[in-house]
């Protein structure tokens, strides 16, 4: 799953080599930060917010299939 958010986030930027994923396991949940480098934060966020939106709700749905709770956490 870390890849995934990689490979998305990786697409969307300016500076792909700056982008890092870290996974933080859990019992039930797992959270992912994502970092970008500088003036990368507004592409993966996206106009109101909607491009972290969707790569959350695509997280999310990946996750439940495998019967766990993710939370994506984006930094800069």
């Amino acid at each position: 799953m870390k890849e995934f958010v990689e490979y998305i986030a990786k697409h969307l930027v300016d500076k792909p080599e700056e982008v890092t994923v870290t996974e933080v396991e859990g019992e039930r949940t797992t959270v992912y930060e994502l970092r970008v480098g500088d003036g990368d934060l507004g592409k993966v966020i996206g106009k109101r917010g909607q491009t972290a939106k969707s790569i959350r709700t695509l997280l999310g749905a990946a996750s439940a299939k495998l019967g766990k709770r993710a939370v994506l956490e984006i930094l800069e």
